[in-house]
């Protein structure tokens, strides 16, 4: 009887405290703020949640380090070599020009950073005849006669530009510069092209051989069938080696970006001559050189003082105008000449052993050792053929009739004809623009008209590069 009592209130305590667990479970639900937390529990959770996110933000760094040394290898710059010659023609507008392969190996590129009238196109001819070059001649001439009259200083990015891409044996940036309407570029259409051993030989034309050396003739080039830029740059992947010839960048400087690209191997060789030899034979070939005059003049600094260009009382006549901006543009061409020579007395990583000046007169004077040095930086070798093609094109008989064409002239005598050509004048007003350069090149100043024409007094000193 009494153990039925005691069960009846045990259950009844227990319905009671049911009832009122009931409730205050509705309570919470109803105000889940009015719960009070066990510190315990939080802690355990938040340390769980802790160590999930240090596991997210490991694992995310080692898949962001992975992405990065799969983009690095396999997403290398464009290099011209064998092993892309396989591939589809492909523009620089074309994005899968970006993605092509790395290549194993460097090509040897090589710039030769001059000026109009330095001998350059015979310093040239001495690259077009090697069997191991792909050389091109004046590329950036389509940049100058498209962007006609810009001045020369701000053309430089341009023609940087176009080296980036030629030396990538990418040719369509000449398509950039072509007249809207036009047909498309062929290899007959590149500047300087009746004369260039790649274009005018076999495979691209049957008149002559690139391994033989030997002049070609414009006229039997200009019969040659005008190919594609896409099989022109096929022929330049052949090539371990590219030279090009520019008389339209200014400063080494310029170049500074392309060198320091770790996918390109440049080397500059800076060609340099007397810059009164430069001026008379700028004023001999006026005609030829009007535009080009008139967009490096342009550039020149109005604030300078100039020196009188005519003796006093001399009446200026329209030859004198022509002479004018020949001999004025030596200001700005020396300018930045100088600029390059400052450059290389104090080279900064990118030109240090990638830098080689070379003055035209040491070439005339001893063809054969200077090309043997020249082609030592280019990685070249030379061969009896060529050696022999450079002494006879410096020792000939023609003269300079015709003084944008490569011909055997005697080159000693040409490159002392200033001193009986020029005026004491016209010699001054050279030496006050570019005496800063020929104090680093070993070029000695005149004091009178008679010391200029004792050509028995050599005006040669060591260079000091």
């Amino acid at each position: 009887m009494r153990s039925n009592q005691f069960l009846q209130l045990q259950l009844s305590a227990l319905g009671e405290k049911n009832g009122v667990y009931d409730r205050n479970l509705k309570t919470y639900r109803n105000h889940p703020t009015k719960i009070v937390t066990q510190p315990g529990i939080v802690m355990k959770v938040l340390r769980r949640k802790r160590i999930v996110l240090f596991i997210a933000y490991f694992l995310l760094l080692v898949l962001t380090m992975l992405n990065l040394a799969n983009y690095r290898w396999t997403k290398e710059p464009q290099q011209c070599n064998l092993q892309m010659r396989s591939t589809p023609y492909q523009g620089r507008s074309d994005i899968r020009f970006l993605y092509r392969p790395s290549l194993a190996k460097k090509r040897q590129l090589v710039y030769v950073l001059t000026t109009w009238r330095s001998g350059s196109s015979f310093f040239g001819e001495l690259f077009n005849q090697h069997p191991e070059v792909f050389f091109l001649y004046e590329p950036m001439w389509h940049i100058w006669q498209k962007l006609y009259p810009g001045d020369a200083v701000s053309l430089q990015g341009a023609a940087r530009d176009m080296l980036s891409s030629l030396y990538r044996c990418d040719l369509s940036v000449f398509q950039l510069y072509n007249s809207p309407g036009s047909k498309n570029f062929t290899s007959l259409g590149l500047f300087g092209a009746t004369l260039n051993k790649v274009i005018c030989s076999y495979p691209l034309c049957s008149a002559y051989r690139k391994e033989v050396v030997g002049m070609v003739d414009d006229k039997v080039c200009k019969k040659c069938p005008p190919q594609s830029l896409q099989l022109l740059e096929e022929e330049c992947l052949k090539y371990n080696t590219i030279v090009i010839k520019g008389v339209r960048v200014l400063d080494v400087n310029v170049l500074a970006p392309l060198m320091e690209d770790p996918s390109l191997d440049l080397k500059v060789i800076h060609l340099v001559r007397d810059p009164r030899a430069v001026a008379n034979s700028r004023i001999k070939s006026r005609h030829g050189l009007i535009r080009e005059n008139l967009q490096v003049v342009r550039s020149r600094d109005p604030k300078l003082r100039r020196i009188p260009f005519v003796d006093p009382g001399h009446k200026i006549s329209k030859k004198d105008g022509a002479d004018y901006h020949s001999v004025g543009a030596m200001e700005v061409i020396c300018d930045r000449t100088y600029r390059s020579l400052r450059t290389a007395l104090n080279p900064p990583d990118w030109l240090k052993g990638k830098y080689l000046a070379v003055r035209y007169e040491d070439l005339v004077d001893n063809p054969v050792k200077t090309l043997r040095n020249v082609y030592k930086f280019a990685n070249l070798s030379a061969n009896l053929d060529i050696e022999s093609f450079a002494l006879n094109m410096t020792n000939g008989t023609s003269s300079s009739s015709k003084p944008f064409i490569v011909s055997a002239r005697n080159a000693t005598q040409a490159a002392s004809a200033w001193r009986t050509v020029l005026s004491i004048q016209q010699i001054k007003q050279v030496e006050e623009y570019c005496h800063h350069a020929m104090a680093i090149l070993g070029y000695e100043r005149v004091r009178t008209a008679g010391e200029a024409k004792d050509l028995s007094k050599s005006l040669l000193t060591a260079s000091k590069l």
